[in-house]
């Protein structure tokens, strides 16, 4: 698939998806702020020029702007890199009654993290919707054939044991497993079965395997060499699917931050990475298997979006949420300079990751990849 029939067939699943959980991160933001008492000027999904909006009574401005990778909202009082404007001083009492800058630290807090965690209770909702409908994925945790020469055939495991505990997780599903050994490929784990009544515990070391999807791409895991029957989808009630959205979303969460880790730490490779480009063609094919595989999609890059916000980078969410830590503990806001220069590195930051994977996602393509290696060689 070349990158423009790529951009043409999965355009619109993955602006359906970008623009619902952008628009909800935003409101998590709109939403406290309105609360605390502060004027939001603009709510804007995208950036750049205005395609079309409307003024709210509140006198807040909504839009959709042109590049459609984000959005923002403006509150009154303060500036993109979240210091306070040059004039405050000359605002009025009132105006200060309204501005984002003069509020309490720990009102600031509250609205920038109310963001990540509308992009988590989105999440929950979307699978809490998709348990109690279609249903939850389960497997029992109990192996299959034991694949010759694998990983679970070195650490002694046997068909029929039942997995009790794995790497110090405990276990419900046979999909908790794989979850556990696909994120720890080369890494020793210990493993606690039930064999014959009694609990056995086992070594084993995942080995690094390449997966190809039917779509032709290329994931790096571990393997433990153990099959599984089927999987079936097992209906929740409302209280039950809300509580299983709940675990899923924090097992999920768990395991991107321990990716992460991996991938910072050299333990893993980066491969996995994607950028707007690769989520674009994920979008285009969660879509052909249909509306829940899209759904549920949409709540794990919503998962993926609140957490990013949160990392302790100056630009994102949680870097304001360190400046506003660093404000409560020595009793005064940091300087407006120390905020801007923060600001330039957070954006180099960002700007990098960004180039980082948009690159990794072109070199997906088989054009593309040959057209470097021919400049190199």
């Amino acid at each position: 698939m070349d990158l423009l029939n790529l951009v043409w067939t999965n355009g619109v699943s993955f602006l359906f998806i970008l623009t619902v959980i952008v628009f909800f991160h935003e409101l998590g933001h709109y939403a406290v702020a309105r609360a605390n008492g502060v004027r939001v000027e603009v709510f804007s999904i995208g950036f750049g020029p205005e395609l079309f909006g409307w003024n709210s009574k509140s006198g807040t401005r909504w839009k959709v702007s042109l590049l459609p990778l984000g959005g923002y909202v403006k509150m009154f009082g303060e500036t993109m890199s979240g210091a306070g404007n040059g004039d405050q001083a000359e605002l009025t009492e009132e105006e200060k009654s309204v501005s984002f800058h003069h509020k309490r630290v720990g009102q600031r807090a509250a609205i920038v993290v109310a963001g990540p965690l509308a992009n988590f209770l989105l999440a929950i909702v979307v699978l809490s919707v998709l348990f109690a409908t279609d249903g939850q994925p389960f497997t029992p945790p109990v192996a299959g054939v034991i694949q010759p020469g694998s990983a679970a055939e070195a650490a002694g495991m046997k068909a029929g044991d039942r997995f009790v505990m794995v790497d110090g997780q405990a276990i419900e599903r046979f999909e908790d497993v794989q979850v556990i050994v696909r994120m720890a490929p080369g890494r020793e784990l210990i493993i606690v079965v039930r064999r014959d009544g009694r609990e056995i515990t086992l070594k084993a070391v995942p080995r690094h395997h390449t997966v190809v999807d039917r779509f032709g791409n290329k994931t790096k895991m571990g393997l433990l060499g153990v099959s599984r029957s089927g999987p079936i989808y097992v209906r929740h009630g409302p209280v039950e699917s809300v509580y299983r959205a709940v675990l899923d979303t924090w097992r999920i969460s768990v395991f991107t931050l321990e990716a992460v880790g991996q991938i910072i730490t050299g333990a893993r490779s980066a491969d996995g990475l994607g950028g707007p480009i690769r989520i674009a063609q994920l979008s285009g094919q969660v879509a052909e298997l249909g509306l829940s595989r899209l759904f549920w999609f949409l709540a794990v890059l919503s998962m993926n979006l609140g957490l990013i916000n949160l990392f302790p980078i100056p630009m994102l969410d949680g870097g304001h949420l360190v400046f506003y830590g660093i404000e409560a503990i020595q009793g005064r806001a940091v300087s407006d300079r120390f905020m801007e220069y923060g600001f330039r590195i957070g954006l180099g930051l960002v700007v990098s990751l960004f180039v980082f994977v948009t690159v990794q996602d072109l070199m997906r393509f088989d054009a593309i990849t040959e057209f470097f290696k021919g400049l190199l060689s």
